[in-house]
């Protein structure tokens, strides 16, 4: 069961993969898609029956563009 859940501001991300490097759970990837400034953003990926974010902040705090929020629940 999830314990938190993270947003990713796509258009302030740049795509340096610190934060899927950092996630425990490994609930980042690589968007499949480009941001506005032509970066493949990071994104969330809770997936379903699997264990999910803990909340533990560690993708936030290592983000140098702020770009993530995190939630816990």
């Amino acid at each position: 069961m999830a314990k938190g859940e993270i947003k990713i501001n796509r258009e302030k991300c740049k795509g340096c993969q610190l934060c899927m490097a950092f996630c425990p759970k490994k609930r980042i990837a690589v968007s499949t898609a480009l941001n506005e400034k032509g970066y493949y953003p990071a994104e969330f990926c809770q997936a379903e029956g699997k264990e999910g974010c803990t909340g533990c902040t560690m993708c936030a705090t290592v983000c140098p563009d702020l770009a993530i929020e995190v939630y816990r629940g």
